[in-house]
């Protein structure tokens, strides 16, 4: 790693530890030449993941649009922020461990129904209701009977 006070190109890791997301680690270092101190980050190297929405355009995925749409259905329901990221957490480990460039939209809306379905029912029909774009009381029923069902 180049110093960034002398440029020298050698250095040794003094410190070394995981940041509080653990997808990077901070590593402190010591200039082998000056001997002043310096501060760098390591970020783990992922494949860009293209989403393909429903009329077949593509964007890139974002973890925070799952994040917005997980916080709105758990909108005055008893579920904790923690809970919320551990969720969006698991969904984008699972996108990013399919090692698939492009994911559907519908993979994506499917996986959140799925982990709102076990942390709370009423976010559960939320999601359900704006992701399946509802369009009568008749969608809610069966949707109901199906959780009913379920049980």
């Amino acid at each position: 790693m180049k110093c960034i006070f002398c440029g020298n190109l050698d250095s040794k890791v003094i410190d070394s530890r995981a940041n509080d997301d653990i997808t990077s680690i901070r590593r402190r270092r010591e200039c082998t030449k000056c001997g002043r101190r310096f501060t760098t980050f390591e970020v783990y190297e992922t494949i860009p993941v293209m989403v393909v929405k429903n009329d077949g355009s593509r964007q890139p995925f974002e973890r925070e649009k799952i994040r917005h749409g997980i916080v709105k259905a758990c909108e005055k329901r008893p579920v904790t922020m923690a809970q919320i990221d551990d969720m969006v957490n698991k969904i984008e480990k699972d996108i990013y461990n399919s090692l698939e460039q492009e994911v559907e939209s519908k993979k994506i809306g499917e996986a959140v129904m799925q982990e709102i379905k076990k942390i709370d029912e009423v976010a559960y029909v939320r999601f359900a209701s704006v992701y399946r774009q509802f369009t009568d009381i008749d969608n809610f029923i069966e949707l109901l009977n199906n959780i009913k069902k379920s049980k």
